[in-house]
């Protein structure tokens, strides 16, 4: 039998399969360098690399990193890497150039193990949390996209979004993305509340970072409430974690940078 001809559709969806697996291949081997760094600085700094606003950076996005190889492996979630990759080539370039600190000894306050537990629960769920929002915003452009294909049939649709999925399985994987940091999350805010009776005597102190840390719970609590009581779906939750997100931001970024108080531990 002569072989089936290939039309133009097939042959872009396998050009396109081809250099996704390709690109698949290069975020893993920058992944496993981006491992590399992160445990040499460890061994230079003989301690768990999370002193400073750069070492905590540099892990909160390699976090972020295996967050999307799992969600590829479970979720088929291919469809992330070109906003994942761009937005981790973007912090670590930011860390490396304004960031970038040589390696110091910790203030008193550090030596302790509950570095190991907050930190890393922290910079774990921090990392889920920027892949969550990601995929909120690639939620927000896909649906308003399905929106003017709606209003309008005729539109044409090349481009990367139509070859992502509807809106509504983006949605539901916002949503596993943060079920599972979310606990994480509420974990290190515990863990750190702990340690601070340990280290200054007392659970609670209104320190920015704490203040805001909690604010940050607040949010994506309120986030996944709504949408298991109050059957919220789609864009109103989006930005709800969106919202969340920002908080985040301001609790990494704003208290380290402009902020004052006991975790002041930036190095900048």
């Amino acid at each position: 039998m002569p072989p089936t001809a290939v039309g133009p559709a097939e042959r872009d969806a396998e050009r396109s399969d081809r250099f996704g697996r390709i690109g698949l291949s290069l975020t893993v081997l920058g992944l496993l360098l981006h491992t590399a760094g992160v445990v040499c600085r460890g061994f230079a700094a003989s301690r768990v690399p999370w002193g400073s606003m750069y070492e905590f950076a540099i892990t909160g996005s390699l976090a972020a990193a295996v967050a999307y190889i799992v969600l590829v492996r479970r979720y088929s979630a291919r469809w992330l890497g070109l906003l994942v990759t761009v937005v981790l080539v973007t912090l670590l370039g930011v860390a490396m150039i304004v960031l970038y600190r040589p390696v110091a000894p910790l203030t008193a306050a550090l030596h302790s193990y509950w570095l190991v537990i907050h930190v890393s629960a922290a910079a774990i769920a921090g990392g889920a949390f920027t892949l969550g929002a990601l995929v909120s915003v690639l939620f927000l452009l896909r649906s308003r996209l399905e929106a003017k294909a709606a209003a309008n049939p005729e539109l044409p649709r090349p481009g990367f979004l139509w070859r992502t999925p509807s809106a509504e399985a983006i949605d539901r994987v916002a949503y596993r993305v943060h079920a599972f940091a979310f606990p994480l999350w509420t974990f290190a805010v515990l863990a750190g509340a702990i340690w601070a009776q340990y280290a200054w005597s007392r659970f609670w102190g209104w320190d920015p970072k704490e203040v805001w840390a909690f604010i940050t719970w607040v949010a994506y609590a309120a986030y996944l409430h709504a949408r298991a009581t109050a059957g919220w779906q789609g864009r109103a939750a989006a930005y709800v974690a969106l919202v969340g997100f920002a908080t985040f931001l301001f609790n990494f970024v704003g208290i380290n940078l402009l902020g004052s108080g006991l975790h002041a531990y930036s190095g900048l």
